[in-house]
């Protein structure tokens, strides 16, 4: 009888490689995603425009208020007028002065497509300057 020693097989050694394949599939899955959202954001963006902290008067030397409230009436200073008079008088202010300035106050609820309509009107007429006038957040 003969006394040996029995041999073990050498126990297996760690895998020392990183396996990609989970890696790119988990990344496959988020570019599909990125991809599929991505213009879903930027056409749903829901802006306050509004409120503006830094909005300051401006020392225009000659400027007329325009306005445009909630119902989509046009005003001339605190005056309500119709789309054809707001275009006279923007183009006798302009006559006088191709340099005024148009301040616009706009209600929030105004749609934006009576604001490019007010907007082309005051450029019809002869003015470009225009700006718009918000309302300064509450200091903190």
């Amino acid at each position: 009888m003969s006394f040996g020693r029995l041999e073990r097989a050498s126990a297996s050694q760690p895998m020392s490689d990183i396996n990609m394949t989970p890696l790119i599939d988990v990344m496959l899955v988020l570019l599909v995603i990125f991809i599929i959202t991505a213009p879903l954001m930027s056409t749903s963006l829901r802006l306050d425009l509004p409120k503006a902290a830094g909005a300051t008067p401006s020392a225009a030397p000659s400027a007329v208020a325009v306005a445009v409230d909630g119902q989509g009436q046009f005003f001339w200073g605190d005056e309500p007028v119709k789309a054809e008079q707001l275009q006279a008088r923007v183009r006798e202010a302009a006559s006088r002065d191709p340099g005024t300035e148009v301040q616009l106050r706009a209600d929030q609820a105004v749609p934006y497509g009576r604001i490019a309509e007010l907007i082309g009107l005051v450029q019809q007429a002869g003015l470009v300057r225009i700006g718009f006038v918000t309302e300064g957040q509450p200091p903190r």
